[in-house]
């Protein structure tokens, strides 16, 4: 009997790497963020971050994490919760500034999005906000807005939260690594994630076969962390030529759902914010007040 634990002799793979009895951190480590990269956690430096002029401070950049966030705010904006106006602070990853006192205060996980709260329903201290999951929980139950408040519909919402939460990191550290960032591409690497992400779209395009958003009838914060991740991905605006690569337009499913989402005003807008890449109209570096999307995008910098 074949033992299923060996690769069969026609793969002809390359002699792997054997690792070592005890790991060590040798810098550089290759890759597009190997200047970021360290085992260790803690600030590298000293800096405050900024105050604005609202409640809700963001400290971010617009990556499918961050986009989650704005989206929300943005969205929540649009429903007519005032108290949802926020600062939205640029944190540089590939600078480091996620490294800087003040953002590990928050976030002691150096990772973006974090938020302070400063004026919480308590009454009480600011309230520090990290992982974009809890964020979004956070605010639908600050707000009593995109969360139902029926036990099956919140329970629905919270299952497919808390699935992107655990499935996104095989997309993005995993696929979108190997395949766009990695200093070499190693075919296993690409073919498992590609192979995990396939399947993930699978998982979401039987769901949403059935079902007009992730938790139902109802638009949620299920989709406004789904979508960042998965609907960019299928609107091929993620990870150069992986759409083609993962044949994202067999999932039509998913492309109805996601070009729905696509053409909300909020979601536009949110998409926006903290973004530093693509076309210099759609880029708001930061946000402070809702006339910045029409008077400091970065088109208009361009031309001054």
């Amino acid at each position: 009997m074949t033992d299923p634990t060996k690769f069969p002799p026609e793969k002809n793979l390359p002699a792997g790497y054997v690792p070592p009895k005890v790991w060590k951190w040798e810098q550089p480590n290759g890759g597009e963020f190997a200047s970021i990269n360290r085992p260790i956690a803690g600030p590298t430096h000293e800096k405050e971050l900024p105050v604005g002029k609202h409640p809700l401070q963001l400290y971010s950049l617009g990556t499918p994490n961050g986009v989650k966030v704005t989206i929300m705010l943005e969205e929540l904006l649009a429903a007519g919760h005032s108290g949802a106006e926020y600062d939205a602070w640029l944190i540089r990853i590939t600078k480091g500034e996620q490294f800087g006192s003040g953002f590990v205060a928050v976030n002691p996980n150096s990772k973006i999005p974090a938020m302070m709260d400063h004026a919480p329903k308590d009454g009480g201290a600011p309230i520090r906000l990290f992982e974009s999951g809890s964020i979004l929980l956070y605010l639908a139950e600050k707000f009593g807005a995109f969360l139902p408040k029926d036990v099956r519909g919140r329970t629905e919402t919270l299952n497919w939260l808390f699935w992107q939460m655990g499935s996104a990191p095989f997309l993005g550290g995993g696929f979108g690594h190997f395949f766009s960032y990695a200093p070499v591409k190693i075919q296993y690497a690409i073919d498992r994630y590609a192979m995990e992400t396939k399947r993930q779209l699978d998982v979401l395009d039987r769901h949403l076969a059935d079902h007009e958003y992730m938790a139902g009838s109802e638009y949620s914060i299920a989709d406004m962390a789904i979508w960042p991740w998965y609907g960019r991905l299928a609107l091929n605006e993620s990870y150069e030529d992986a759409g083609p690569f993962l044949s994202v337009n067999e999932y039509e499913h998913v492309q109805r759902w996601t070009k729905q989402i696509a053409e909300r005003s909020a979601v536009k807008r949110g998409a926006m914010v903290n973004r530093t890449s693509g076309d210099p109209s759609k880029q708001l570096h930061e946000r402070h007040d809702a006339s910045d999307f029409e008077t400091k995008t970065q088109d208009k910098f361009a031309r001054s």
